[in-house]
């Protein structure tokens, strides 16, 4: 499969599954073998592990809007850099919510066989954004 090929599944997947929280044909773009990637773990979650990803994503951020900025790709690899708008509704992580929008930025890492995705990693800035939505509060006294 061709790179750019790649980068139009992904492109895909974000606008048409992440972007709408329809999850009804998210086995057109996820592996039955899918595994995410965190902190230099690997976790095997599958196509029903996805779906409870967009779920719990959507469920703190329902109106969440990703926008892509640019994608680069390599072999199996894209690389996509982007903009996240959302509003706070629900508590995440612990952390209450706020109904402010937040708008963060970052970059994923998906690899690409056969046409799905088989493996998932990222980063994203959050620190800025949540400061800034009062999320969690800075306390002035500390250096």
């Amino acid at each position: 499969m061709e790179a750019n090929d790649n980068k139009i599944i992904v492109r895909r997947f974000i606008e048409e599954i992440e972007n709408t929280g329809n999850v009804s044909n998210i086995s057109d773009f996820i592996s039955d073998d899918y595994m995410e990637v965190h902190n230099g773990e690997t976790y095997q979650i599958g196509i029903k592990g996805a779906i409870d990803h967009v779920h719990g994503v959507r469920n703190v951020f329902p109106d969440l809007r990703m926008t892509i900025e640019d994608q680069v790709s390599e072999g199996e690899w894209v690389v996509t850099s982007y903009t996240v708008t959302g509003t706070f509704s629900k508590e995440w992580f612990g952390m209450k919510p706020t109904g402010k929008s937040i708008t963060f930025t970052g970059v994923n890492m998906d690899r690409v066989r056969n046409g799905k995705i088989i493996e998932h990693g990222g980063a994203a800035n959050l620190l800025d954004p949540l400061l800034k939505a009062g999320v969690i509060v800075k306390n002035e006294g500390s250096t």
